[in-house]
């Protein structure tokens, strides 16, 4: 197997993980509210959160910055309450400041995510002495899962709406809602580790 297929297929199945389902979590809570027509809206934004996460993944990667690992794994549900939140005030007809906002927050959130991929990343770089190839093949894995799963969460919620005719601020509300009660759930269970690492 080439080297590119070992970090491609490794970003992509990081970012795939369902073990590992907070990022995922993120996503639909990123995009998961927007409709097909605002495609473009939602490309900006998922092109503001490759920005953010590509930066602190590459700092993280070459040693510039270091977080304990459980401080990143409580401020992630974090990323997803916040945005959550957002959602339930977005309103019809606010598109061109939502997507500001939502760029906003997807790029600042990008930057915490980076180093919740990085931990991996730097396991399995041990001590290479080259790590530009591996870390962009592992970025662009994770690039491809990222389009996937927000072209799946997409037209699954574009399916739902229309199979049990559901308004699209209904759909909206319903999707932040489990969004936001299961990243409730993830970050009450990782505030004792976090404390216990201060």
């Amino acid at each position: 197997m080439s080297d590119f297929s070992i970090w491609f297929t490794s970003g992509l199945e990081h970012i795939a993980d369902l073990a590992a389902y907070d990022h995922i979590l993120f996503l639909v809570a990123l995009c998961g509210v927007w409709a097909i027509s605002e495609w473009k809206s939602i490309l900006l934004i998922v092109t503001a959160f490759t920005l953010g996460h590509c930066i602190t993944l590459a700092a993280a990667a070459i040693d510039l910055i270091f977080i304990p690992t459980p401080i990143i794994e409580f401020l992630i549900p974090v990323t997803i309450l916040a945005t959550c939140i957002y959602n339930f005030t977005k309103k019809p007809g606010s598109e061109n400041a939502s997507v500001r906002l939502h760029y906003g927050f997807a790029f600042f959130f990008g930057l915490i995510h980076g180093l919740g991929f990085s931990y991996l990343l730097k396991s399995m770089l041990g001590v290479a002495d080259d790590i530009v190839l591996p870390l962009l093949y592992f970025n662009i894995g994770i690039e491809i899962g990222q389009i996937i799963i927000i072209a799946c969460i997409v037209l699954f919620s574009l399916l739902l709406k229309k199979a049990f005719n559901i308004s699209h601020d209904k759909w909206q509300f319903f999707l932040s809602s489990a969004a936001f009660g299961v990243a409730l759930i993830m970050a009450l269970e990782r505030i004792s580790p976090l404390i216990e690492s201060l």
